[in-house]
Parts: C-alpha cells; structure tokens; sequence
C-alpha cells in the first residue's frame, strides 16, 4: 500500500468543505498525516489515504466530491516522503 495526498477543490462558489470533509472521512480519507510519530493536521482540501494506486484513490474522491453534489478539482499525488512545517499538531 502506498500513501497518497489528494486535494480537492470545491468549485461554483459556494463552498461547503464541511460536507466534503465528512464524505471524504466515509471514503477511509484522513485530514492528517503522522511524521516522525507526531500527527499533524493537514491544510483544508488536502487528505491522505493509502491504497494500492492512484485510480483507487481517485475514485474515492470522486464519490466523494458526488456525494456533495458539487463539481471539484482533484489531484492525487503519490508521497514517497511527506514533511509538514507550519502544520498544526493534534493534540
């Protein structure tokens, strides 16, 4: 399994991240990232997931911007190394 950060950006103006946060969530997607064994929260529209590939992924976010009923912006990116600075710690 390889780790994956996905952004998705909302479009039509209106923009309703809450929802999108909770559909992500029931799509196994994560709003943080562990480095070094601190868990940090990632910037808004930005989630992390591991899957075998990036299509996996990719349907995932796409069922889960539908479940939202808006249109979006996705990208997946695969992450052989994640660093955070400035990030929030979960605490």
């Amino acid at each position: 399994m390889s780790l994956f950060i996905t952004r998705v950006e909302l479009h039509n103006g209106e923009q309703d991240y809450d929802a999108l946060h909770r559909a992500m969530a029931a799509e196994k997607f994560s709003r943080t990232i562990l480095y070094y064994g601190v868990t940090y929260h990632l910037p808004t529209a930005e989630y992390s997931s591991t899957a075998a590939d990036a299509n996996i992924v990719l349907q995932a976010a796409r069922r889960a911007v539908a479940a939202t009923r808006k249109t979006a912006g996705i990208l997946v990116t695969l992450s052989s190394l994640t660093v955070p600075d400035g990030l929030p710690v979960v605490r």
